[in-house]
């Protein structure tokens, strides 16, 4: 199929998780042999942080106003057997309706922030999404799964919510056996409502344990942040030091945005990430976490920081095998090979009821 995407990005990982999931997808897409073009709005923020600037397994266009992307894009979306818009696209609303009247083939959006446009709908905030636009796309591809897909068809009147998980590129990600540098590491940008989980779970379990070592890694985080003393801090970690990140540590935190614990069952790729490196993962809960990983055997919950504490005075054979438990679980599901073709099965799917419907 001839597939265009119109992302927030996939040549800059900085500040944002959209980067590695549509690199891991776009790259299995081709390899089945689909020809795809990535559009992205070349903004200033991007620019100097791109550490993806020619993927090979793409054409890739840039477009500095939406005007220049109509003019210069026109016949590839009017041409494309499937048009995808994805969430926190600069004007998304213009951008989705432009692709409405003019793509002839499948129409979707791809939404890898759902809880948060869900909150932003509520709110009558349509940043990049509208009530109407929803029920016209013929698909909406969701990284929350879930209850939400059923919401998403009768509340907003989506012809079909599908749920399409973030996923992983296991030749990138994978166990190395290094020398442990932290006992428990953070990888994530800074947000409001997800620190004070990281305040109670690294930070407080670090103070209990002075003799520790711990990270975090990610950009954004105030000045203010006080950050106790063994307690390294890491600016932006591009994703090819990723694994290296991982593999380092003996665990590895997962933390969850409030809109995503409230919708649940929307697991990010960091999660993913940690899993296939073999790490154990010591999670906050959300409803549908325990869908995806065992818990116990696959991933660890906790909800205060002597929960962590317990956790790191697991022996070492436990600890292992909770690593691999997840790593093969994830090799299983969730690599970006399983995504791409279920992406391609629902994309056949809705060819042949459009046929059909003639």
């Amino acid at each position: 199929m001839r597939i265009v995407i119109i992302g927030l990005s996939i040549t800059s990982s900085w500040g944002n998780g959209h980067a590695t999931t549509y690199r891991a997808l776009v790259k299995e897409l081709s390899k089945l042999g689909h020809d795809i073009i990535f559009l992205e709005k070349d903004v200033p923020w991007y620019a100097p942080h791109r550490d993806l600037p020619d993927p090979e397994f793409c054409r890739l266009g840039l477009y500095k106003t939406n005007e220049e992307l109509w003019q210069d894009y026109h016949a590839e979306v009017a041409g494309a057997d499937a048009v995808i818009v994805g969430s926190y696209v600069q004007q998304g609303v213009d951008v989705g309706q432009w692709v409405l009247k003019t793509a002839t083939g499948i129409r979707a959006f791809y939404d890898i922030d759902t809880p948060v446009t869900l909150a932003k709908l509520e709110r009558g905030d349509y940043e990049y999404i509208s009530p109407s636009l929803i029920a016209q796309y013929d698909m909406y591809l969701s990284f929350t799964g879930g209850p939400v897909l059923q919401h998403l068809e009768n509340y907003y009147g989506s012809p079909a919510a599908k749920a399409l998980f973030c996923s992983v590129d296991p030749e990138h990600y994978y166990p190395e056996g290094k020398t442990t540098a932290w006992e428990l590491g953070y990888l994530g940008t800074f947000s409001t409502d997800r620190q004070p989980t990281v305040n109670e779970l690294l930070c407080k379990t670090s103070i209990a344990l002075p003799e520790g070592r711990f990270v975090v890694a990610g950009p954004q985080y105030p000045d203010a942040v006080n950050w106790p003393v063994n307690v390294e801090r890491i600016e932006h970690l591009p994703p090819a030091l990723h694994r290296d990140f991982y593999n380092k540590q003996k665990f590895t935190l997962n933390v969850t945005r409030a809109d995503m614990i409230a919708a649940g069952y929307s697991p990010s790729v960091r999660l993913f990430e940690a899993a296939a490196c073999g790490v154990p993962i010591i999670s906050d809960y959300w409803d549908g976490l325990t869908s995806i990983f065992e818990e116990g055997k696959e991933i660890l919950i906790a909800r205060s920081y002597d929960d962590v504490l317990g956790y790191l005075k697991i022996s070492d054979e436990e600890r292992t095998a909770i690593g691999n438990n997840a790593r093969k679980k994830i090799l299983k599901y969730h690599t970006a090979k399983a995504r791409a073709a279920e992406l391609v099965a629902y994309f056949e799917g809705s060819l042949k009821n459009k046929v059909q419907n003639v």
